[in-house]
């Protein structure tokens, strides 16, 4: 018994002595923290003694953009927003700060809850974004009248001095209160900007930088007098890092003059890089309608305009690419191994193997007598059998395993899924694999049910952007890089940028076998479809493709004007540039893309155009194929024209001179 009572004594006493030593291990931290804070560490406890001193957010300067000559295509502007903080609005006139805001009290009432629901009483809200010269001006003189609970915050907004590359560059938006409850945003506080879309959202994390806040003393009128304690507590805002893309500015310009009064698109690619020289989606508006006070109500004119300018054509606009994708269907074959460059088909103006003859453009005797031939004369007939030899070969098993091995061949040159562009809201396109087959065709099919794919339609539809990487496939004979803007970023962040520097081989044909391929692409342009894309000196390979337009119109699928496409590189060897121009509702491509394509290369390639070329661009910018009841209920003629929109006239002048 004796000896359980002394076990007793030592536990409670060893339990009593660990309670001590905890409550007294708590006692030394707080005696610690408060002396680090109240004699090592002065900040806290100055600011919170110092009741005359004012505490403002220092914005940074935003990454500037520059294209691929170092030209300033992105640029800072300052302006500055009034911002509230409510709990601290107490005997201000408020009858003359709404005189000075022209607005009346109700509103000002109105934005005083708004700013307490958005970001509550105590906290910092803006309330009057962007503010005019003008109206600055004023308050500056008697802002000391409304503060604690008012003050100015320096804000910069987006300047575009090229006026051009609205969907490319995006535009930048005040964060909501949504956008801050996702973790996502926690660096973000009300208040702030951010990238919603283009080049400026997808590096949101390098343009943005970093706040900085600054205290100001303050005197008995609540007017700033200068830095609290000579500028000890301020933190210094960090500027974001400029990006430098592959842009050419000035052939992003003449892209757009050409597809004004047309819907379309162009994408130029420097195959050497995968570095995109310029994308217009047509038609387009001027970035700096999305800046400054006017951005909300420009926003929402534009979102609903009829012609659809918020739309990037270039990567989200899908098509059936024609004849322009004969070339890969070629490709396909050559690979492997089913045909030779001399192989021809007896064409005698239709494909009649399937029972349901598909059309030639041509008849004559010959004109598919070889590979290089039936791309120069586009026939159909030569192509679609192509496609049921590539699924139909025996080394496959089965017509299954063939069809699926082709939709992998179009998989591997960028077809129905996304490249991976470095600009948001890109689409994947289509291209049927054989589970689509089966799906559609409740598994009873053959190489006769879906042969219209060989030739480009059907079952097939690309973006531009697409076709502009399956030519830098070609004209780098069996490789590309994949498509992106930016190809610097100043002070490091190499690895955002590694996947854009690795190289995709995708077929192995021999540069002999595929100067067939290239040189029938040559013959398009030099005798062929093509002929209106030619640029003196330098051998251009292209391909024009007629894209079907079927829409559904009072409940009946009807045949509407075609769409254009033109596809092309050059020069032939060694080439530096690949583009795309597609013109909806526009015929054949070579009315229209073609001669625009050309209009780009000699510009890109020569940095000028030949006078030669004059009435081809003066028929370019007059020419308008948008439908005059799309066009009619658009405002967006008006909206341009606010910010100095040029004429025919004025453009001839600019690149010839009269």
């Amino acid at each position: 018994m004796t000896h359980l009572l002394i076990e007793m004594y030592i536990y409670n006493h060893s339990r009593k002595r660990i309670i001590q030593l905890l409550i007294l291990g708590v006692v030394l931290i707080f005696i610690t923290r408060l002396f680090f804070m109240q004699v090592v560490e002065k900040k806290y406890s100055k600011l919170a003694d110092a009741n005359a001193v004012l505490r403002e957010v220092v914005y940074p300067s935003r990454g500037l953009i520059y294209d691929r000559k170092g030209r300033s295509i992105l640029e800072n502007d300052a302006m500055y927003d009034l911002v509230v903080t409510p709990a601290n609005v107490k005997h201000i006139d408020t009858t003359y700060l709404c005189e000075l805001l022209q607005i009346d009290t109700a509103e000002f009432k109105k934005r005083i809850l708004t700013a307490i629901i958005k970001n509550g009483r105590v906290r910092s809200s803006v309330f009057a974004p962007l503010l005019s010269q003008q109206i600055y001006g004023k308050l500056e003189e008697s802002m000391y009248l409304f503060q604690p609970g008012f003050e100015l915050v320096l804000r910069q907004i987006r300047f575009y001095p090229y006026a051009a590359g609205a969907n490319i560059l995006g535009y930048i938006s005040e964060v909501s209160p949504q956008m801050l409850t996702n973790p996502r945003f926690s660096a973000y506080q009300m208040g702030d900007y951010l990238g919603m879309t283009g080049l400026e959202k997808t590096y949101e994390t390098v343009l943005m930088g970093q706040r900085g806040i600054r205290y100001r003393v303050k005197d008995n009128l609540n007017r700033p007098q200068g830095p609290y304690e000579n500028g000890e507590f301020d933190t210094a805002a960090i500027a974001g890092k400029n990006l430098r893309l592959s842009l050419d500015v000035e052939l992003q310009q003449l892209g757009e003059r050409l597809m004004r009064n047309k819907i379309g698109s162009i994408v130029a690619i420097d195959p050497q890089t995968g570095g995109i020289l310029a994308m217009v989606s047509s038609p387009t508006f001027n970035p700096n309608l999305l800046t400054g006070s006017y951005r909300a109500r420009n926003f929402s004119k534009l979102f609903t305009d009829t012609t659809k300018p918020l739309f990037n054509r270039a990567i989200q606009g899908t098509y059936p690419p024609g004849s322009s994708m004969k070339p890969l269907t070629a490709l396909i074959a050559l690979d492997e191994g089913l045909i030779t460059s001399s192989f021809g088909y007896p064409c005698r103006g239709a494909y009649v193997a399937c029972n349901r003859p598909i059309k030639c453009e041509h008849s004559e005797p010959g004109h598919a007598a070889n590979l290089r031939l039936a791309i120069s004369h586009s026939c159909n007939a030569y192509f679609v059998n192509l496609y049921r030899m590539e699924v139909d070969a025996k080394k496959w098993g089965n017509t299954r395993k063939g069809h699926q091995r082709w939709f992998d061949y179009m998989t591997s040159f960028g077809l129905g899924h996304r490249l991976g562009i470095d600009v948001p809201g890109e689409y994947p396109g289509y291209v049927i694999d054989t589970i689509g087959m089966n799906k559609r065709y409740r598994g009873q099919w053959s190489s006769c049910t879906e042969l219209f794919v060989g030739m480009g339609q059907g079952a097939v539809s690309v973006t531009p952007l697409q076709m502009s990487n399956a030519m830098c496939i070609i004209a780098n004979h069996g490789y590309y890089y994949l498509p992106h803007f930016v190809s610097g970023i100043d002070n490091d962040e190499a690895d955002l940028l590694k996947k854009y520097k690795e190289k995709h081989v995708v077929a192995r044909v021999s540069d002999t076998t595929y100067k067939s391929v290239i040189y029938g692409m040559q013959d398009v342009v030099a005798s062929g479809t093509g002929r209106r894309a030619q640029v003196e000196g330098v051998m251009v390979c292209g391909k024009t493709g007629t894209a079907e337009n079927n829409a559904m119109v009072n409940g009946k699928l009807t045949k509407l004007k075609n769409h254009a496409f033109f596809v092309a590189f050059a020069p032939r060897d060694n080439p530096r540039i690949a583009i795309t121009v597609l013109v909806e509702n526009s015929g054949y491509g070579g009315t229209f893309s073609a001669p625009i394509a050309g209009l780009m290369i000699e510009k890109y390639l020569k940095d000028s155009i030949s006078v030669k070329k004059r009435e081809v661009m003066r028929t370019m910018l007059d020419y308008n194929t948008i439908d005059p009841v799309v066009r009619k209920q658009s405002v967006l003629d008006s909206l341009n024209g606010a910010v100095a929109k040029l004429t025919s006239a004025e453009i001839l002048k600019l690149y010839f001179g009269w």
